[in-house]
């Protein structure tokens, strides 16, 4: 299942295997809670075990990412596997959050 977890004022978030718009919502609102409540400034999505994503999975990041861009925030994606990293760039996810390598 998913975990998110506060290091410092990061949220990490580690998504699921396939990350479809049965789960989206789920992600959307524990994510949106944790920004809220903990004061988080940036956003880590953790793609380790992702291995599908659907267009629900750029609402999710689209969503983070307006909500805390406005707080001076950043939203990375980190261990995004080839395929991940295609629907990142054809989305132009690139251009608002940091892939890393």
């Amino acid at each position: 299942m998913e975990d998110f977890k506060v290091i410092d004022d990061y949220l990490c978030v580690r998504l699921p295997e396939e990350v479809d718009h049965h789960k989206s919502a789920f992600i959307s609102e524990n994510a949106d809670r944790y920004i809220l409540k903990d004061g988080v400034s940036n956003v880590v999505f953790d793609f380790e075990d992702t291995r599908f994503m659907d267009s629900s999975g750029i609402g999710i990041i689209m969503g983070r990412y307006k909500k805390i861009s406005c707080f001076g925030g950043k939203v990375f994606a980190i261990h995004a596997d080839r395929q991940i990293k295609r629907i990142l760039y054809m989305s132009g996810l690139n251009k608002i959050i940091e892939i890393m390598e």
